[in-house]
């Protein structure tokens, strides 16, 4: 998603989120197995004040932290159902981030991703592939550049040639696809763009959560708007980057998981018994409170 361009800055921001996700299946579903993470994440700049997930028909849920440090709400339905619909409510303080570290140079970059888990976010994946001529590009535009520089630059490249169109990717879309058609939404930028810094050999992680549309919103006005991604690269400290608004993650984003892509912090996953067919309906409705 987009923001709204203003010059006002606020360092600390409360934040109320509702995201409501609708499934209507073709026929009534048998039975369904569900995974929801959509829970935010309390960290130095940010902390959830209160979160819950309901879900309808009503079932019993349960938490747990996943290998890549989300939380996690399951739970099952074993009786049929038409519709099912996820209520994940939160209230998250947020603030300014610091200011960037200073950045390391790229041969200490590189000595600190070999013997840490920086590795795991070195790597490409499938929704990460990219034939070797982008990385050659990428490596050109950034030559000489420090890290916090490349990944500015890059970050710059990926929103010049894949445009924000809603509606032109899918969920499956590789970072790849998105970038031969020129088009995408803010998961495929992210996926692009972590896809080249780590061929620069920039550790760098996939983030799922939710950016405030309406930077100074009226109080108390509910405002509608979508989950968003963004990534974060390693120099001397994790630090976020919002590609598809070129520019750093603030107070007004909203960190829910981080992992190497999309694959590993989807909001809701899950499978059913019955008919093939229907799609889910998603709502997020932000109401700035302080």
């Amino acid at each position: 998603m987009t923001t709204t361009t203003t010059t006002t800055t606020n360092s600390v921001r409360r934040l109320r989120i509702r995201h409501v996700t609708r499934v209507s299946y073709a026929q009534a579903a048998v039975s369904s197995h569900n995974e929801v993470r959509m829970t935010p994440l309390t960290l130095p700049h940010q902390t959830t004040l209160d979160s819950r997930v309901t879900v309808s028909p009503t079932a019993t849920t349960w938490s747990y932290w996943d290998y890549w440090g989300t939380q996690v709400t399951g739970f099952d339905l074993m009786d049929p159902h038409a519709d099912l619909t996820i209520t994940a409510s939160s209230l998250v303080e947020t603030h300014a981030p610091d200011p960037l570290p200073q950045p390391p140079t790229w041969p200490e970059v590189a000595a600190h991703t070999a013997r840490s888990r920086l590795l795991e976010f070195a790597g490409e994946t499938p929704r990460t592939r990219l034939p070797a001529e982008l990385i050659a590009q990428a490596r050109d535009a950034a030559a000489g550049l420090d890290p916090h520089e490349t990944a500015a630059t890059v970050s710059a490249l990926v929103a010049d040639r894949v445009s924000y169109l809603p509606g032109s990717t899918g969920v499956t879309t590789s970072a790849a696809e998105a970038w031969e058609q020129g088009a995408g939404v803010c998961q495929d930028i992210a996926h692009v763009t972590l896809a080249l810094l780590r061929g620069l050999g920039l550790p760098t992680r996939y983030v799922s959560g939710y950016l405030h549309p309406e930077r100074d919103a009226e109080l108390h006005r509910p405002v509608a708007g979508q989950s968003h991604a963004w990534v974060e690269y390693w120099a001397g400290d994790w630090c976020g980057y919002d590609p598809t608004n070129r520019t750093r993650a603030d107070e007004s984003h909203v960190v829910v998981g981080r992992g190497r892509d999309y694959d590993d912090v989807t909001p809701h996953k899950g499978v059913y018994r019955g008919v093939a067919g229907g799609l889910p309906e998603v709502t997020v409705e932000f109401t700035r409170v302080a």
